[in-house]
């Protein structure tokens, strides 16, 4: 596998299409932190990082859906930055994900954060994803 963030990511859209309430992904560090965001900003309904199946965990995700008609908090969920073709921004070309509705989450030399937090610290870094 050449792209963990891109299988992360389809692995998400797949349960969401298939209406899934629980998805399990192998963990990394960096999809740990991806998925810590997703549910500060309110994208999932919560998570759980298990150890010890595999060498580097497993992440249990418990999907978001809307009580009454079943739509999911996740409308889409782009990949930007490919190992092909890198994308970074600095802070003052921040992208602005649908108007500033969605969020756009970037690996910065602090860590990685969503597109507000990293113009409020003044710093770029490489946009992994898009989603709203």
């Amino acid at each position: 596998m050449t792209d963990p963030i891109a299988d992360y990511l389809t692995r998400l859209r797949n349960a969401i299409k298939a209406n899934h309430r629980v998805v399990e992904i192998p963990a990394s560090n960096l999809k740990k932190e991806i998925t810590k965001i997703l549910f500060e900003q309110g994208y999932i309904l919560n998570y759980k990082f298990i150890e010890g199946e595999t060498p580097a965990g497993i992440i249990k995700i418990a999907l978001k859906y809307d009580p009454v008609d079943r739509v999911n908090a996740i409308k889409s969920l782009k990949r930007v930055s490919r190992p092909g073709l890198r994308q970074y921004t600095g802070y003052k070309d921040m992208p602005r994900v649908l108007n500033g509705l969605g969020i756009a989450i970037l690996s910065t030399s602090q860590g990685v954060m969503t597109n507000k937090e990293a113009s409020d610290k003044k710093i770029g870094g490489e946009v992994l994803c898009y989603v709203y």
